[in-house]
């Protein structure tokens, strides 16, 4: 059976994505505080699926070697996350690589995790890549997060502690808002400090 047909299907499975530093987490926190349904995020199982004696890790290890592994914590030998981004960002092969071995594992996890929930009527699925990764199967409405990239690019350039360049490289890099509109149900407006969204989401859910 395709994984993808495990899943309950009168359930409501909410996709929110949007660009890097666009407010998702915002958002999310904002739904886990006032919204009693399950929340389940890509980049948490992204993170799982990479931890010591995985699959993931195991795979990643065959690939890179010990140059990888996080001097930091070493007693752990756990991945360092922050250089595996640094290297996916400079080389497009290495990048396809790791989305080959990734995305499939992300989404049937959070295919798993959504079977676990299958009484709830309806749960939200925080999937950054979500058209990248091409998760639009598994949702059954898709909540995109608008937000001007000048905006993003503060955000980015506050939170990574990084320049004015590699901030519009990084938001560069993913698929535009533009073509992401086009296969989303509903745009959560987060422009400005007015929290416009706010409204949205209380009238949906």
């Amino acid at each position: 059976m395709d994984i993808v047909q495990k899943l309950k299907n009168n359930q409501r499975r909410i996709g929110l994505t949007g660009g890097i530093a666009s407010g998702k987490s915002t958002i999310t926190n904002y739904i886990r505080k006032h919204k009693n349904i399950p929340i389940l995020d890509a980049d948490n199982l992204s993170r799982e699926l990479i931890k010591p004696n995985t699959y993931g890790y195991k795979k990643i290890l065959e690939y890179f070697g010990n140059q990888i592994i996080d001097n930091k914590n070493n007693t752990e030998k756990a991945i360092n996350r922050t250089l595996l981004k640094k290297i996916i960002f400079n080389n497009s092969e290495i990048k396809e690589w790791i989305e080959a071995l990734l995305h499939p594992l992300i989404k049937e996890r959070m295919i798993e995790e959504c079977s676990q929930y299958e009484n709830n009527d309806t749960i939200l699925l925080v999937i950054p890549l979500l058209f990248e990764a091409n998760f639009k199967d598994i949702c059954t409405e898709i909540w995109l997060v608008k937000c001007p990239v000048e905006t993003q690019k503060q955000r980015l350039m506050t939170r990574d502690k990084i320049n004015e360049k590699e901030a519009y490289e990084i938001i560069n890099f993913q698929l535009n808002f533009e073509e992401k509109r086009k296969f989303s149900d509903i745009i959560l407006d987060n422009s400005d400090d007015q929290n416009k969204w706010i409204d949205t989401v209380k009238e949906l859910l």
